[in-house]
């Protein structure tokens, strides 16, 4: 896809973060946009900023983790739009970090409901209607974009649920795209892996559903995960800005594996090479030994 003008995108996440840069660089490129966003407030400054620069929207609160949503979403963008041709299946959370073994049951479901059942959603709901446009018109092109992690790609502790949540989704994107492969070539799919951008998604904790809130404090590695988390989202020196110009020349390149940090793939590599070898996992702080005394003294409390 290299013309974006008065195309349809639907974002995820779309209050903060990448899914507001993906509205903002949408906009510029004269497309319309279907915004969604758990977070009622953020969403509304999104709206009002891309409809100020002249973009046809609309937006719609939607939990991604409910798939009768995510199905909303889909009918509104049709009746609204008639089409779509980019989805960009980005909403996410962090937290709920630590010794994976102290993370309970509700922190997975929230990890896992956001950030994994909320692309499955996006993918069961949207690819069928890109498939049925494709068919309808030869010169249709349509592109899903699934937002997954560095940490779908490499496992640091402290991490467990986001990372498996990550790690799935990378898996999902690549069965996407073998499996249109397999049945068009007027769809295709990327999978999204930022390192440390600054984002709001090391402060996800604001948006979790009370259902899903833990009735005990975190414990003292969730607290430990939690600052860590925090200190290296917020020290990126790459921007969510520089990310979706990143994201939208894939698109045109109808590239799969995008990467914000490509020197963070040496680790990924090694990863790679501890599973063929075989050999045990590589000490992620091999380099750095004085990081992991650090992060040890501290679970000491």
């Amino acid at each position: 896809m290299d013309n974006f003008s008065d195309k349809v995108a639907v974002i995820t996440g779309a209050g903060s973060g990448f899914g507001r840069e993906f509205a903002r660089l949408g906009t510029k490129l004269g497309m319309r946009l279907v915004l969604a966003d758990v977070q009622q407030d953020a969403l509304d400054e999104t709206l009002a900023e891309v409809e100020a620069a002249g973009a046809q929207a609309i937006a719609r609160r939607v939990d991604v983790a409910k798939g009768d949503e995510i199905d909303a979403l889909a009918r509104d963008t049709l009746a609204t739009f008639g089409s779509v041709h980019l989805v960009f299946n980005n909403a996410g959370v962090g937290g709920s970090g630590g010794l994976v073994w102290e993370n309970t049951e509700r922190d997975w479901q929230w990890l896992l409901g956001v950030n994994l059942w909320g692309v499955i959603h996006g993918v069961r709901a949207f690819t069928p209607l890109m498939l049925d446009a494709a068919k309808r018109d030869p010169a249709y092109r349509g592109h899903i974009v699934n937002t997954a992690s560095m940490a779908g790609m490499l496992n640091p502790p402290l991490m467990g649920p986001y990372n498996t949540s990550k790690h799935a989704v990378v898996s999902l994107t690549e069965s996407l795209y073998q499996d249109l492969s397999l049945v068009t070539q007027q769809v295709a799919c990327s999978v999204l892996c930022p390192y440390f951008v600054p984002t709001g998604i090391a402060k996800a904790q604001r948006n979790r559903p009370s259902e899903l809130e833990n009735d005990a404090p975190a414990t003292l590695s969730q607290r430990v995960a939690r600052a860590l988390s925090e200190k290296a989202v917020s020290s990126g020196k790459v921007s969510a800005e520089e990310v979706a110009t990143m994201v939208f020349d894939a698109i045109r390149a109808e590239q799969f594996y995008i990467f914000s940090h490509p020197q963070a793939l040496a680790a990924v590599k090694t990863r790679a090479d501890d599973i063929v070898t075989p050999r045990n996992p590589t000490d992620p702080f091999a380099e750095r030994p004085q990081v992991r005394e650090q992060i040890v003294d501290a679970l000491k409390g």
